[in-house]
């Protein structure tokens, strides 16, 4: 009976984590850290969008990484003045440790300024990222 019962109590856990980290997945949010980094061209190794960025961190094995710069593109291409900026994450590991990106695809809003507006961890819905762009604009 013992035994049942840990089981059970395992799968519980297992499921409520599944759950917290299927809601956290993607999202875009403000993080305290965030607040005042500006990022410039230089740093980035490509020039900013006049109205907004969006940069995304990626890595060559990362298929939630392709289908994330298929989502980026298309809306930079739909908003004028937004431009996308993919960087490889292991090509530019003091940038990765200096924005403590933990994971790939990992996403930031940057407004005209290049200050973060938002950050998303996984891959972002469409509708999240025009959101998160009427805010940065």
């Amino acid at each position: 009976m013992t035994g049942l019962m840990v089981c059970v109590v395992v799968l519980a856990v297992a499921g409520a984590f599944g759950l917290l980290h299927t809601r956290r997945n993607g999202r875009l949010k403000v993080r305290g850290r965030d607040g005042g980094v500006r990022l410039d061209a230089a740093e980035l190794g490509a020039e900013l969008g006049p109205r907004a960025t969006l940069v995304q961190f990626s890595s060559a094995f990362c298929q939630p990484c392709r289908a994330t710069r298929r989502t980026l593109a298309e809306i930079a291409g739909m908003v004028e003045g937004v431009a996308h900026v993919e960087i490889d994450a292991e090509a530019r590991l003091e940038l990765v440790r200096t924005l403590q990106i933990l994971r790939t695809p990992t996403v930031l809003v940057l407004d005209a300024d290049g200050r973060i507006v938002r950050r998303a961890s996984g891959q972002p819905r469409k509708a999240d990222v025009i959101a998160a762009l009427g805010e940065a604009v």
